[in-house]
């Protein structure tokens, strides 16, 4: 008899992400070894968790998952402009550049560059797919 995927079993999975809307590929495990992380342990977005809990081995779905299941909406106070002379000359600042800033409170926080003019820099730290509907095809390859 199988046995379907648990919180706490460590499983392997495949998977192609895409957008829902346009169904555009943004990641996928094609090419690499299969997604390997413990069920239920917050490693992946809670969407993922839900769809591959009760899987079993060689199993496939595909699953679309809401922004509120995913990488959360867009926050509008997440996007932030700085003036240009506040920023070191040696750091990219061309539309689409991933930085890693420092909070104040030493945290590191990954921003994209939103905007850019000769006065200021718009850095957005909204995760880049949030706000987005997400379709996934999966394949539970293990569970360990």
């Amino acid at each position: 008899m199988s046995q379907a995927a648990q919180a706490g079993d460590t499983v392997r999975i495949n998977y192609t992400g895409a957008f829902a809307d346009n169904g555009a590929k943004f990641d996928s495990s094609e090419g690499r070894d299969p997604l390997e992380f413990q069920l239920g342990a917050g490693q992946i977005i809670p969407g993922l968790e839900k769809a591959i809990t009760g899987m079993e081995v060689g199993e496939q779905k595909q699953v679309t998952v809401a922004p509120e299941e995913g990488y959360g909406e867009r926050d509008e106070q997440r996007i932030q402009s700085v003036p240009r002379a506040q920023l070191p000359d040696d750091i990219p600042t061309e539309p689409g550049t991933q930085l890693a800033m420092q909070t104040q409170d030493g945290q590191t926080l990954p921003v994209t560059v939103a905007e850019s003019t000769a006065d200021t820099v718009t850095l957005d730290a909204n995760h880049p797919l949030a706000g987005r509907e997400l379709k996934f095809d999966l394949e539970l390859v293990e569970i360990k």
